[in-house]
């Protein structure tokens, strides 16, 4: 009766994600395949951006893929963002951060798209100061 009231917990508590691995060799070649691509994909970047070997309008949308790529990248090997419903807080967490840079840099533009459409010519604003 006592075993069954008082059930014997053999694991641990440990942060989602951590439950299976626990040895660290398989956890650092992670970590180093993703340093690798990082590296990879930023000496690309480098590359593309430095040499007349990519056609020049392609520039932006090749940089474009490959800063999306390293996201991606960071977001897998490091963040640890996966599928698994255990990560459902850690993509919830990401989405909001993202909403709000996005609010934020996309209201900072409008902001001063407004405010350079509204402000006043620059002659005129001379002209306004030489009077006073």
């Amino acid at each position: 009766m006592s075993d069954q009231a008082h059930p014997v917990y053999e694991h641990r508590d440990v942060a989602p994600g951590d439950e299976e691995e626990v040895r660290v060799g398989p956890r650092v070649i992670g970590y180093v395949i993703g340093l690798g691509l990082a590296i990879l994909l930023t000496a690309t970047s480098f590359f593309v951006a430095a040499t007349n070997l990519v056609w020049q309008p392609s520039i932006p949308v090749a940089l474009l893929v490959l800063a999306i790529a390293q996201m991606g990248v960071h977001l897998v090997f490091f963040l640890h963002i996966t599928t698994g419903p255990d990560n459902t807080n850690n993509v919830m967490a990401l989405a909001f951060g993202l909403l709000i840079v996005f609010l934020v840099v996309g209201g900072s533009v409008w902001i001063m798209s407004h405010l350079d459409q509204n402000m006043m010519p620059m002659e005129q604003i001379m002209h306004e100061l030489r009077q006073h």
